[in-house]
C-alpha cells in the first residue's frame, strides 16, 4: 500500500478562512434563473416567484457570495430592462445564449432573492456594448443615498433604500473572442480604467475586479494581466480568473490533477499581479477572485451557434458523478490553500446551469454530487487556514507533470478548538495510507469524518434517483502521540472535523 505523511501545525498559518470563497453564480442563462431560482407557479414559489426549495438548498450549500447577471450575457445586457413594473418590461434578444430574455427577473427581484439566501451579491457592469456612463449608473441607483433621477427611479420601483452593492465585476471575460464587444488587452485596460474611475466617484467604498483571462490555456494569458494591470493598478482592487475542468478520453490521472492545475494558474496570476506592483514600486496587492470555477464538460456542448432562440432554453446541465464530486472537494481545496490571495471565489453555476442543484418543474429541487464537498467546507471550515506540509509520491499524466498522489488542506479555529481536514487521493487504483501528524495541537478527537469516491464513480444524483449519493461516514480516532490514521481509497475525498479535548485527564 502507498503511504502519505502529513504534518499540520497551528502555527503554520496561511491566513484567516475567508468566506467568500464560498460563492456562487446566478447568470440569465440557460433555466438558471427561469426555472431554476425564479418560477411563479410551482408549488413552492413565494409570492415573488423566488422557489423556496432553491432557496433553502442554497442556504445549506452555505452560499457567502452570488454572482450576477453574467458571465457572457452581462456584455450585451442593459441593466434598465431589468427593473420598473413587470408590465413594462421589453423582451429582448440574448446574443450570447441566444435566448429570448423576459426580463421578468431583473436586479431588483435579485436582491430580494438574495436577502432570502442570506448571501452578499457580486454585481457585473456591461463592458462589451456598454460603458463608463451606464456603469455609473447602475452603481448611482443602486448605492447612492442622497436624491438624484437615479434613486428617485429606484424609489418608484420600491426600494427605498440603497442596495448598497459593494463589490462590481468590470465586465466579463473580455479577452475572449466569444464575447460580445471584444476587445485586445489595450483596449479593455482603457476602458476599465475610466469606469473605474468613474464609479469611485460615485461609491468609493466599492471594491472593484478587473478582467483576468478566462482560463489558463489563453494564448494571451500573462500579457493579459500584465497589460491590464499596468493600466488599471491604482483604480481596482482585484483581477478575476476562470477556469472549467474535465475528463478527456477516460483519462483519470489528469482529470484528478484539476486542482493542481488550478494552484498553478492562481500562482501565474500572482506573479504577473506581483510584477506589476514591484514594476510600480507599490505595497498594495492585487488579490484574486477566481469568479467562475466548476467542472463542466464543454465537450458535450455543441456551442451557441447552434441553438435556435428560445426562452430558458436546456443547457449544460451537467448530471454530476462522484468522480466529479471528488475532483471538486480537490479544486475547493486549492481556493482553501490559497486564502492569502484569492479573495472571492464563485462556483458556476448555483443551480440546474452545471450547478449543484438541480430543479425541474414537476419535482422539489435536489442535490448534485457536488454540493456535499462544497457544503462541507463551506459549513466547516473557520479560523485560521494551515499549511499542511504533505509527503508523498507523485505522477505524471498527459496534462501535467510531478502531481501529488494526496493533497490536504485544513483550517483551525483556536477559540473552539476545532480543527477541520481535507484529504485527497488522487490515485487511480491505490488506496493509500496516510498518517496525519497532529502532535502539535492540544489533545484531539474526531467529531465526524466523512468520504467521497473509493466505490463506484459513475453514480449520480438525478430525478429518478435523488439521494442516490451522499457522503459515507467513517470511524476514525487518533492515535498514540497525536496521529490520526487515514486509509484513503482510490480515487477519494475525505473530510475530517476534530476538536481539542477540555482539560483533558
Amino acid at each position: 500500500m502507498n503511504t502519505a505523511h502529513i504534518t499540520i501545525s497551528p502555527a503554520e498559518k496561511v491566513a484567516p478562512v475567508n468566506g467568500k470563497i464560498f460563492g456562487t453564480f446566478v447568470e440569465h442563462m440557460g433555466r438558471c434563473v427561469y426555472g431554476g431560482i425564479y418560477e411563479p407557479g410551482h408549488p413552492s414559489a413565494t409570492p415573488d416567484g423566488f422557489r423556496q426549495d432553491v432557496i433553502e438548498l442554497a442556504k445549506e450549500l452555505g452560499v457567502t457570495v452570488v454572482r450576477y447577471p453574467g458571465g457572457n450575457f452581462v456584455s450585451g445586457y442593459r441593466w434598465e430592462d431589468g427593473v420598473g413594473p413587470l408590465e413594462n418590461r421589453p423582451t429582448r434578444l440574448d446574443l450570447a445564449w441566444r435566448s429570448i430574455e423576459t426580463n421578468q427577473f431583473g436586479l431588483n427581484e435579485f436582491m430580494k432573492w438574495i436577502s432570502l439566501v442570506g448571501a452578499e451579491p457580486m454585481m457585473a457592469v456591461n463592458l462589451g456594448t456598454r460603458g463608463v456612463q451606464e456603469a455609473a449608473d447602475i452603481v448611482e441607483y443602486c448605492n447612492f443615498p442622497g436624491t438624484t433621477e437615479l434613486t428617485s427611479w429606484r424609489k418608484e420601483h420600491g426600494v427605498d433604500q440603497p442596495h448598497d452593492i459593494k463589490m462590481w465585476c468590470l465586465g466579463n471575460e473580455m479577452d475572449g473572442p466569444w464575447q460580445i464587444g471584444h476587445k485586445t488587452a489595450e483596449e479593455y485596460a482603457r476602458i476599465a480604467e475610466e469606469t473605474a474611475k468613474a464609479i469611485r466617484l460615485v461609491d468609493p467604498e466599492v471594491s472593484l475586479v478587473a478582467c483576468g483571462s478566462s482560463f489558463e490555456e489563453m494564448p494571451t494569458f500573462g500579457s493579459w494581466e500584465r497589460t491590464v494591470l499596468d493600466r488599471t493598478f491604482d483604480h481596482v482592487d482585484l483581477i478575476s480568473l476562470h477556469a472549467y475542468y474535465e475528463k478527456f478520453d477516460d483519462d483519470t490521472p489528469s482529470f484528478m490533477a484539476s486542482s493542481a492545475r488550478m494552484n498553478r494558474f492562481i500562482k501565474g496570476v500572482i506573479e504577473a499581479a506581483d510584477e506589476i506592483a514591484q514594476k510600480k514600486s507599490s505595497e498594495k496587492r492585487i488579490n484574486l477572485s477566481f469568479d467562475e470555477w466548476n467542472v463542466w464538460y464543454q465537450k458535450r456542448f455543441e456551442g451557441v451557434e447552434n441553438l435556435e432562440f428560445e426562452h430558458a432554453p436546456r443547457l449544460i446541465e451537467d448530471e454530476y458523478t462522484v468522480e466529479d464530486a471528488v475532483v471538486v472537494g480537490g479544486l475547493l481545496m486549492t481556493l482553501l490553500n490559497n486564502s492569502d490571495r484569492v479573495e472571492v471565489a464563485c462556483q458556476a453555476q448555483l443551480v440546474n446551469i452545471i450547478g449543484p442543484i438541480r430543479a425541474e418543474s414537476d419535482l422539489p429541487a435536489w442535490k448534485q454530487t457536488i454540493f456535499y464537498p462544497f457544503a462541507l467546507m463551506a459549513n466547516g471550515v473557520s479560523g485560521d487556514v494551515l499549511r499542511a506540509q504533505v509527503r508523498c509520491d507523485t505522477y505524471d499524466c498527459e496534462l501535467m507533470d510531478d502531481v501529488p498522489l494526496v493533497d490536504a488542506s485544513s483550517s483551525f479555529d483556536a477559540e473552539s478548538g476545532k480543527l477541520v481536514l481535507m484529504l485527497l487521493n488522487r490515485s487511480e487504483t491505490e488506496r493509500i495510507s496516510s498518517t496525519i501528524d497532529l502532535s502539535l495541537f492540544n489533545q484531539l478527537q474526531v467529531e465526524r469524518a466523512n468520504q467521497l469516491g473509493g466505490g463506484d464513480l459513475t453514480l449520480s444524483n438525478n430525478r429518478e434517483n435523488p439521494n442516490q449519493v451522499a457522503p459515507e461516514n467513517i470511524s476514525l480516532e487518533v492515535g498514540e502521540g497525536g496521529i490520526l490514521a487515514v486509509s484513503l481509497p482510490p480515487v477519494s475525498w475525505t473530510f475530517v472535523v476534530l476538536r481539542e479535548v477540555q482539560n483533558p485527564q
